[in-house]
């Protein structure tokens, strides 16, 4: 496949980590009296903030199995699998360390927020489960691993309302919060899991079909009926299919259907970033689009001051106008993006991983923290 037909793709991982970062800071500094439901422009932001984890989680999903696919060794024979859960293991790793507490730790103390799950543990432990339907599925993983993808995206949103306020008291609470936001987890993997195994459903047709005539055209010619049919006709539709059966699972997707009109607005981005693909050939956003999880580790570090604290919130939190909340997101962002590109320079890259401060924050530290963390959960449990 020429390169020029996945950097729609690198376009918007960068467009919904750019988002996550506006999405955050703004969250986090406006001030309460200027949260107005009802203000279109608030509104507005309010509702472009929730597209983008659907997207982030799709794109990841779909880069992921496209690149594993695209090697014609299957299953353990595949570099990519072994590749892809250290990459796994690598980011819920993340997860944990940007979450803890020096200070509580040195206590032996575990906080609730320490072992919440958020994002980067769902995309984890996400490609964790596509790498495992890819190798169990072994030679038959043409087929069988679609299959599976799209059922698991179909199934996860559509018994959302069975399971989502179902309190998981029977296994650990390290574990039930990967299932329950009662803990205190922004993010569960499920239902959030659905974005990314459609995502791979996505990545599959893509890889498979690439070679197909003006193949790019027609998948906007799909995929944009089918974003609007999510968006504006599969709530009526599940209200219909309820009267017609009977069965109350139709109705209450109906009531509270963000799983799939939040797909339909995925796949709206898609079509957009697929026709403006000609636009988007840029190496500075290739690289952002490549350094989605620096970009994170960094945001995370700074607004929310991770291990010790210290960070932009705990000195604005709820304290901005709009116009200042617009000034310093624009500062912050290009701050995060600015050191990240320049982060990818490999002179500068090499004396940074060099450095004593560079091995203290990103090698000592976590190392130390794990080794705490783990004598600190074999002494709890």
């Amino acid at each position: 496949m020429p390169s020029n037909r996945l950097h729609f793709i690198d376009a918007m991982r960068t467009f919904a980590i750019l988002m996550m970062l506006q999405g955050h800071f703004v969250y986090e500094m406006l001030a309460d009296a200027f949260r107005d439901d009802n203000n279109p422009v608030y509104a507005t932001w309010k509702y472009f903030r929730g597209v983008t984890a659907p997207v982030f989680f799709t794109v990841s999903g779909f880069i992921f199995t496209y690149l594993l696919i695209r090697n014609p060794q299957y299953g353990w024979a595949n570099p990519r699998v072994k590749k892809g859960i250290r990459r796994a293991l690598y980011i819920i790793m993340w997860g944990y360390l940007l979450r803890l507490n020096v200070w509580m730790l040195f206590k032996g103390e575990i906080t609730n927020s320490s072992i919440a799950v958020d994002v980067l543990h769902c995309i984890g432990f996400s490609l964790l489960y596509i790498i495992t339907i890819y190798v169990v599925a072994g030679k038959h993983y043409k087929t069988g691993l679609p299959i599976v993808m799209l059922a698991t995206g179909i199934v996860v949103f559509a018994l959302n309302p069975l399971y989502e306020k179902y309190p998981v008291e029977f296994i650990p609470r390290f574990a039930a919060n990967y299932f329950t936001n009662y803990y205190g987890s922004v993010f569960t993997l499920i239902p959030w899991i659905g974005y990314a195994t459609l995502g791979s459903f996505l990545g599959i047709l893509f890889y498979r079909y690439k070679e197909t005539k003006n193949f790019l055209n027609k998948a906007v010619l799909i995929l944009a009926p089918m974003g609007l049919f999510l968006i504006f006709v599969s709530s009526p539709l599940f209200e219909l299919l309820s009267g017609w059966t009977g069965i109350n699972l139709f109705l209450r997707i109906s009531q509270n259907n963000y799983l799939f009109m939040r797909f339909g607005d995925v796949l709206m981005f898609f079509s957009v970033f697929i026709l403006i693909r000609k636009y988007l050939e840029h190496h500075v956003i290739e690289v952002l689009g490549k350094k989605t999880l620096t970009i994170y580790i960094l945001h995370f570090i700074v607004l929310y001051g991770s291990w010790i604290g210290w960070g932009i919130v705990r000195a604005y939190k709820h304290a901005l106008d709009p116009f200042e909340t617009i000034f310093s997101v624009l500062v912050f962002i290009l701050g995060i993006c600015v050191f990240t590109y320049y982060f990818e320079k490999e002179a500068l890259t090499a004396w940074i991983k060099n450095s004593k401060p560079y091995r203290l924050i990103f090698v000592q530290i976590p190392r130390f923290v794990l080794r705490k963390l783990k004598s600190t959960v074999q002494t709890r449990y």
